[in-house]
């Protein structure tokens, strides 16, 4: 078997890799969809209900 001599991969390493040219597109367009799914889906959910807290409005009497 051979030795394995190579540094742990670390997030430097992982940075420098996706900051080169072929690899920076394909994180650019990832990032840009992750983002745009992000917003869907906030945007899909709906607000919570508050209760009824707050008296019915006032009418004017009839006569």
């Amino acid at each position: 078997m051979t030795e394995d001599n190579r540094p742990p991969r670390t997030f430097k390493g992982l940075l420098r890799w996706a900051v080169t040219p072929p690899q920076a597109w394909g994180v650019y367009l990832l990032a840009i969809i992750l983002v745009w799914l992000l917003s869907f889906y906030a945007g899909m959910l709906k607000p919570k209900k508050t209760p009824e807290g707050s008296p019915p409005a006032v009418t004017a009497p009839k006569s």
